[in-house]
C-alpha cells in the first residue's frame, strides 16, 4: 500500500501534476505527434528562409542548390581522385605590403569523401622551383603575369609536382581579409607553443623609409630601425584579434626554433584551426549578422575557382570531419638547405634531399592514405 500511495493521493503536488499532464498527453498522442512534425517543418522553413535571405544579400541566387549540396553532400558534384578532393590554400600580403603577390602561406589540404577526415600539410615558402627559377611562393605571382587566373593555375601545377597529388581547387586569401574575418567573429584562442620575440617585424608602409639616418657611426651601416617593431608572444592559450594573429603567423625574424620557415608554417596551421573552431561555435553559426559579415569579407578578399554550390559540399565534408583533422608540416628530413650560390640566384632556399620529389610523394601518401 505504501508504494501505491507514494504516487497517488498523498504524493507530492508536483508528482501528481506530472501524472495528470502525462495522462492527458497520452490521450492525445496524435496531437503531440502533429506538434512535433509541425515544429520540424517550421524549423526547416525558418532555416531555409534565413539562409536564403543571407545568400540573397551576398548575391548568391541559387541558394536552394547550395543548401541541397550542403545537406546531401553529393560527391559526384566535385572533382576528386581516389575519393579525395585536394585544395591549395595560399595566403598573400596584399596591397600596402612589400611583395604583395608573394604567397608566404602555402597549405595543401585533402578532404576525404570516404571517411570524415581532413589532412593538412604546410609547405615551406622557400622551396626552389627550377622550372620558374624562383621559390614556390612566387609561382602565383609569375602565373598571374601571364594571364587572367594564371596565378592559381601555375601555383596548383607547381604544388602538384612537389606533393605528387592532383590539386583540384585553389583559393588565395589576402591577409587584410584574414584579419577582418577574425575581427568580425571576435577574438580567437590560439595555442602558442613557445615564447618568442621578434625585434624586426616589418611595419606596413615603411619598407623604404630612410629613418633619418640611424647608423651608429659613420662607418657602420644603417639599421633602419623605424621600419620595424618588436613583437612578443607568451606560451599558452592566447586570445588574438586579427592584427595580432597576423603578426603571429608572419613573424620570421625571431631567434631559435620559432625563427624557421617550418615553425612559421606550424603557427599558420594553429591560427587556421582556431578560426575553424570560432566559425563552428554556436555564437557564430546562430548569428545571421556575423555570418553575413563573414561572407562579405570572404567574397571581397578571396580569389578561388570554387563555386558556392561546390563549396557547400566541401564545407559539409569539413564539418563532418571537425574531430578528425590531421595537420603536418613538410618534414625537414626530406629537404636540405644548400649553400647560397648563383645556382639559386644567391637566395636562401630548400631543395629535395633525394634530388627529386619521390621521397616527398611517398611521405604524402603515408600520411594521406
Amino acid at each position: 500500500m505504501e508504494e501505491v500511495t507514494e504516487i497517488g493521493e498523498f504524493a507530492p503536488k508536483k508528482a501528481r501534476a506530472f501524472q495528470r499532464i502525462k495522462r492527458r498527453l497520452l490521450k492525445h498522442l496524435w496531437l503531440v505527434r502533429i506538434g512535433l512534425v509541425a515544429s520540424i517543418l517550421l524549423g526547416t522553413f525558418l532555416f531555409i528562409a534565413l539562409t536564403g535571405f543571407i545568400f540573397e544579400k551576398v548575391g548568391i541566387t541559387n541558394y536552394g542548390k547550395v543548401i541541397s549540396n550542403f545537406i546531401f553532400a553529393p560527391t559526384s558534384k566535385v572533382k576528386s581522385s581516389g575519393e579525395r578532393t585536394n585544395i591549395l590554400i595560399l595566403g598573400k600580403a596584399g596591397e600596402g605590403h612589400a611583395a604583395s603577390e608573394l604567397t608566404d602561406t602555402i597549405i595543401f589540404a585533402s578532404v576525404s569523401h570516404n571517411n570524415p577526415r581532413v589532412t593538412v600539410v604546410s609547405l615551406p615558402r622557400d622551396i626552389w622551383i627550377p622550372e620558374i627559377r624562383a621559390k614556390v611562393n612566387s609561382s602565383y605571382y609569375w602565373g598571374k603575369q601571364k594571364m587572367e587566373g594564371g596565378g592559381l593555375i601555375l601555383a596548383k601545377s607547381t604544388v602538384e609536382e612537389i606533393v605528387g597529388q592532383p590539386v583540384h581547387y585553389g583559393l588565395v586569401v589576402d591577409f587584410s581579409g584574414f584579419t577582418k574575418i577574425i575581427d568580425v567573429m571576435g577574438k580567437i584562442n590560439v595555442d602558442v607553443e613557445r615564447n618568442f620575440i621578434d625585434e624586426k617585424y616589418p611595419i606596413p608602409g615603411k619598407e623604404n623609409d630612410e629613418c633619418g639616418g640611424d647608423a651608429q657611426s659613420a662607418s657602420s651601416p644603417k639599421e633602419f630601425k623605424c621600419r620595424y617593431e618588436t613583437i612578443r608572444f607568451e606560451s599558452g592559450i592566447q586570445k588574438m584579434d586579427g592584427a595580432t594573429a597576423l603578426k603571429f603567423v608572419r613573424s620570421r625574424n625571431t631567434q631559435g626554433e620559432e625563427g624557421t620557415d617550418i615553425a612559421r608554417a606550424a603557427r599558420q596551421q594553429k591560427v587556421l584551426l582556431a578560426i575553424r573552431e570560432k566559425i563552428l561555435s554556436p555564437a557564430t553559426l546562430l548569428s545571421p549578422r556575423k555570418l553575413l559579415s563573414i561572407w562579405r569579407v570572404v567574397k571581397s578578399s578571396i580569389e578561388s575557382d570554387i563555386s558556392a554550390d561546390i563549396g557547400a559540399v566541401l564545407v559539409r565534408r569539413a564539418f563532418d570531419a571537425r574531430e578528425e583533422i590531421s595537420t603536418f608540416v613538410l618534414s625537414e628530413e626530406l629537404l636540405e638547405n644548400p649553400p647560397i650560390s648563383p645556382r639559386y640566384d644567391n637566395q636562401y632556399v630548400f631543395v629535395a634531399k633525394a634530388g627529386d620529389w619521390s621521397e616527398v610523394w611517398e611521405w604524402i601518401r603515408k600520411n594521406f592514405l
